[in-house]
């Protein structure tokens, strides 16, 4: 198992290599560099001429990879930007495919462990939540400034929480009192709100809720289905896509967008010839998730989540 300085590990490393197929001379986008470690494996693999270019919308992180990434100094070039504006980056360095993708979903081991970020109530912290603090609303604004009916649809539908009324209820009801804006203050709070709260489990019960207020925060379902589209419309042909999610709202849509484009003919069956021109775009090469091993999980908690997909890009012959 692969790790960069500063003890982070890359989630299931030899699975990203094996279906990225990096080689030398290849030219490969990493969307998420978080601690850079599946980049300095892309760079490795495809040495000596492979080159990458890395994104990652939270500063820190671009920081932390210039340092992982010092041997490859010549190789690579990192941007303080979106995956989901890798279209755009892509014009600016003059580049017109990728012979690889990588999109590393979710926060950081980085984020988790920086217990300021708010990402985690294993700590007291302040809530703030946010990928790029220079930008945007913290967590703790959010839950000041919607009513309680939007915050019910924020838990509900970006945390799948069965209680988000209750909950929502809850926290109109705190704030009148005083302002939420510590993770302690709001895991204790949803401890209290929902039943059974306080009996111990193997998934702390604030957990749904901090998922679906960093989801809202940083708006992820939407820049993923952005960077999506982006990433298979910079693919060369035969150029892959490996997309790895650690929660049902991001695999399923990541799974429902790679078999849309792995689908050919939607014609009804009662017509004898196709009229709809539709045409596969990808070929799937994971038919199911690919999770990772036992193995991993023991050494690595993280991946006990993760989901991992990914197509290649049909050549145009094939459309």
């Amino acid at each position: 198992m692969s790790s960069t300085a500063g003890g982070h590990v890359p989630v299931m490393p030899d699975e990203v290599i094996a279906y990225l197929a990096p080689r030398s001379a290849g030219l490969y986008l990493d969307g998420t560099l978080g601690g850079a470690g599946h980049a300095r494996l892309l760079l490795e693999a495809s040495s000596p001429d492979g080159r990458l270019v890395g994104l990652d919308r939270d500063p820190a992180a671009i920081t932390r990879a210039q340092d992982v990434l010092a041997p490859f100094a010549d190789r690579i070039d990192l941007r303080h930007c979106n995956f989901a504006q890798m279209e755009q980056v892509a014009r600016e360095l003059g580049i017109d495919g990728f012979d690889g993708i990588l999109l590393d979903l979710g926060v950081s081991s980085y984020q988790l462990d920086e217990a300021e970020r708010g990402f985690s109530f294993r700590a007291d912290a302040p809530l703030d939540m946010r990928m790029d603090d220079s930008t945007g609303l913290t967590a703790a604004e959010v839950l000041a400034g919607e009513d309680e009916k939007e915050l019910a649809r924020i838990f509900r539908e970006f945390g799948e929480e069965r209680y988000a009324r209750r909950i929502a209820r809850r926290i109109v009801a705190q704030r009148e009192q005083e302002p939420l804006v510590s993770t302690g203050q709001l895991a204790e709070l949803v401890r209290d709100a929902v039943p059974g709260g306080h009996v111990p489990a193997r998934i702390h019960p604030a957990t749904r809720v901090f998922q679906a207020l960093r989801i809202y925060v940083n708006d992820e379902l939407r820049f993923v289905e952005q960077g999506l589209e982006q990433a298979v419309s910079l693919l060369r042909p035969g150029g892959r896509l490996v997309v790895i999610s650690f929660h049902s709202l991001e695999d399923r849509r990541v799974k429902h967008f790679f078999r849309e484009l792995a689908t050919g003919c939607t014609c009804p069956p009662r017509i004898p010839m196709c009229v709809c021109g539709k045409q596969p775009s990808v070929r799937l090469l994971t038919r199911r998730g690919v999770r990772a091993g036992e193995s991993e999980i023991a050494f690595n908690s993280r991946s006990r989540s993760a989901i991992l997909r990914a197509v290649e890009k049909l050549p145009p012959q094939e459309l």
